[in-house]
């Protein structure tokens, strides 16, 4: 008789002890992924980094739930760069792209090997909802490059409600038509959060294990919050401190808001589906920000390679695998996402793809690596190169040359390069050697090339680059992108 009660309470506590650990793991089978990039934000305009008049409960949340990291970086100094690495999992500059696309920089190649592409491959539904910013013709669109579905803007910016750069610049596209002017007076950050809920349930209806990428265009100018269309619609004009009656930072804290709540709304939307446990959610940023924009401690802003224009954000939820409110150190950049969600999708990675798997170190299954990252631009007539090798950065600003131990100064205010000719000898014919690779894959992808790649004048026709300011003045920022 013991023995059996004694058997019946082993069996309670072994039941008990699995519905404990049941929430915590995720459901079988290959994990969704909802993969979410703002534009333009700064490094301290998140609760979770620093900021004390915005407030990101949602975002945060997933650093709360997930993992924060501290020296994540973006592949680039603008969007196109960025999005470019994220897309192809390699350095943007193979494929020409320095600047942002457009006039002599290309439209992202495309290679069968992006991850949109190698996910759809794979039995993946695939989405991109808000900005793209690669191409601007349906043959160099997203699903040119493994997005099933496209909803959302091909260019730089738009007006926020009306969907255009002026009466003659329309862009709003769904899959390979133009929408507009369709939702004409409809906020882009909600029509980009509707769109993804609506991706979403339609994968999870059709059984489909899901990747979207969610491309807020907030808080990127013009600067329209929630509530204000521009005074002048449809204009998608930028607005720049030295005007009259321009923007504030009440304006862009609520477009930042306006985006939490949109990640808010996704992370209901998976709850409400019971996704939430087999759903990695990752949220990021694509370069620096503008002149609205808190940098927190980084120096700079956007356009340069000071940390204020390639460090950003990026927070990652995956129940069950990454233990709750982890800090990780660990050195990523945008193209590592791109080598991660492969792997852990059940894809192959490319063995060209520059990225790593990041999520072995998130997880805490292996311990963190030491690394090395490029990165260079050319906007304007000014050339500004940077590397960083462990906690060592050599910075190439025009004809300056600077050294930094950002573990001891992360804000980039004490050049050691007096003290340190070591670092700085080591690490120039690194960078270097680097660009060199880069430009030599370049020509092979483009063989009729009558400029050098890499070199400093600019590509695009952007106009003149934003001083660095290394005296005090950071860089404008302020010139179109």
């Amino acid at each position: 008789m013991w023995r059996v009660i004694s058997l019946m309470a082993v069996g309670i506590i072994a039941v008990t002890a699995v519905a404990l650990v049941r929430p915590q793991t995720p459901a079988a089978g290959r994990p969704n992924i909802v993969l979410v990039m703002s534009d333009d934000m700064g490094y301290a305009d998140l609760s979770s980094y620093g900021a004390t008049d915005i407030k990101t409960p949602n975002i945060d949340s997933l650093g709360r739930d997930g993992v924060k990291l501290t020296d994540f970086y973006a592949n680039g100094v603008l969007c196109s760069p960025t999005r470019a690495g994220l897309i192809n999992g390699r350095y943007q500059q193979r494929y020409l792209i320095d600047n942002v696309v457009g006039g002599t920089t290309p439209p992202l190649k495309i290679t069968g090997q992006s991850l949109p592409q190698l996910l759809k491959n794979n039995g993946y539904a695939t989405g991109l909802i808000g900005k793209w910013h690669l191409g601007s013709t349906v043959e160099t669109g997203p699903r040119a490059h493994g997005f099933e579905y496209f909803f959302g803007f091909l260019g730089s910016h738009i007006d926020f409600y009306h969907h255009n750069r002026g009466p003659a610049a329309p862009d709003l596209w769904e899959n390979d038509a133009s929408v507009y002017p369709q939702f004409d007076g409809e906020y882009m950050t909600d029509l980009i959060t509707d769109r993804s809920i609506r991706f979403i349930e339609q994968s999870a209806a059709a059984s489909r294990p899901f990747f979207v990428d969610v491309a807020y265009n907030a808080p990127h100018w013009p600067y329209q919050p929630p509530g204000m269309p521009s005074p002048a619609p449809g204009t998608g004009a930028q607005q720049l401190p030295q005007q009259d009656n321009t923007a504030t930072r009440a304006n862009y804290a609520a477009m930042v808001e306006a985006v939490d709540g949109g990640v808010g709304k996704l992370l209901q939307t998976l709850e409400r589906l019971g996704l939430t446990n087999n759903t990695i959610v990752i949220f990021t940023n694509d370069n620096g920000g503008e002149w609205l924009s808190n940098g927190g401690p980084l120096f700079n802003r956007k356009w340069t390679t000071w940390e204020g224009g390639i460090r950003v954000p990026a927070l990652v939820k995956w129940p069950g695998r990454i233990q709750p409110g982890r800090v990780s150190g660990q050195v990523g950049i945008t193209m590592d996402l791109s080598a991660s969600l492969v792997a852990v999708t059940g894809a192959t990675v490319p063995k060209d793809y520059d990225g790593i798997n990041l999520f072995p170190i998130l997880e805490g299954r292996a311990p963190e690596v030491e690394r090395t990252l490029y990165w260079r631009t050319n906007v304007g007539n000014r050339s500004m190169r940077a590397v960083r090798n462990g906690d060592w950065k050599l910075v190439v600003d025009g004809n300056h040359l600077f050294v930094f131990n950002l573990r001891q100064d992360v804000s980039e205010r004490n050049d050691l390069t007096y003290r340190r000719t070591d670092i700085a000898n080591r690490l120039r014919p690194m960078l270097t050697k680097w660009e060199q690779d880069m430009d030599a894959e370049a020509r092979v992808h483009f063989p009729d090339l009558t400029t050098t790649p890499g070199a400093g004048a600019a590509r695009g026709g952007r106009g003149a680059a934003p001083a660095a300011g290394r005296g005090g003045t950071p860089a404008r920022g302020d010139q179109p992108d």
